[in-house]
């Protein structure tokens, strides 16, 4: 049952990603409508997630401040990005790994609704990342970042790395500390099955960059890092 229904929501999303995506896109950039870009994504995001069985929900919305933030998250499965690009903010932007800009049709959707790669390995081209992401920031677009920089395949909370941190900082835009679990049994490691699982997103008090310079980032990543952890042990919203 669950290898036809993984196969089954592959090809169903497949085919909706190579109709919806172009269409999407056209409607972006022709007609300078991104929000429609992104009900398109939402749509195609709820259909993979409906199809393959998996739910979620949020606590802790009514923390989230109407200005633009960095919502900063655990990574622990393959099924996080997808649920918290739902469960976040209607027009959320993404801090991501570069490689994925290869994939196609999905990078030039990146990059037209204004998600911005980074390559952790090239400094220079990290911080010229870390820059335009800053600069939408301040422009009002609200960010998700993954400061583990990888999934982590024990549930425990690895080190953060300081990228999304600094742009917060420049921006000076609130972070929104985010702990995700539920996810991590979804996907087998080197399966390509997906299981149904239920997933659970809280969403802690927004911790204010206002003031902050850079030499106040690895204090103020202590701090998110110590509240993510704190928003994970309080356990499952499906109990």
């Amino acid at each position: 049952m669950i290898l036809i229904r993984s196969i089954a929501s592959y090809v169903l999303v497949l085919v909706y990603i190579l109709v919806a995506g172009p269409i999407g896109l056209v409607i972006a950039v022709v007609f300078r409508w991104k929000r429609g870009m992104y009900a398109f994504g939402h749509a195609g995001v709820w259909l993979a997630l409906t199809l393959v069985g998996i739910r979620y929900r949020v606590q802790g919305r009514e923390h989230v401040p109407e200005t633009a933030v960095v919502f900063c998250s655990n990574h622990e499965s393959n099924v996080d990005p997808p649920v918290l690009f739902q469960a976040l903010h209607p027009q959320l932007h993404v801090l991501y790994k570069a490689e994925l800009h290869k994939f196609p049709i999905m990078g030039t959707v990146f990059d037209v609704g204004g998600f911005v790669p980074i390559e952790r390995g090239a400094r220079d081209k990290s911080m010229a990342s870390i820059g335009r992401g800053a600069a939408s920031l301040r422009a009002g677009n609200s960010f998700l970042i993954f400061p583990e920089g990888t999934r982590s395949h024990t549930g425990q909370l690895l080190r953060f790395k300081k990228g999304g941190f600094i742009m917060a900082i420049e921006a000076q835009v609130p972070i929104v500390p985010v702990a995700v679990r539920g996810g991590r049994t979804a996907m087998k490691k080197g399966s390509a099955l997906v299981r149904p699982v239920r997933v659970s997103v809280r969403l802690g008090a927004p911790i204010l960059t206002a003031g902050l310079t850079l030499d106040d980032r690895d204090e103020l990543m202590a701090r998110v890092h110590e509240e993510v952890e704190r928003l994970l042990a309080e356990g499952s919203l499906w109990t």
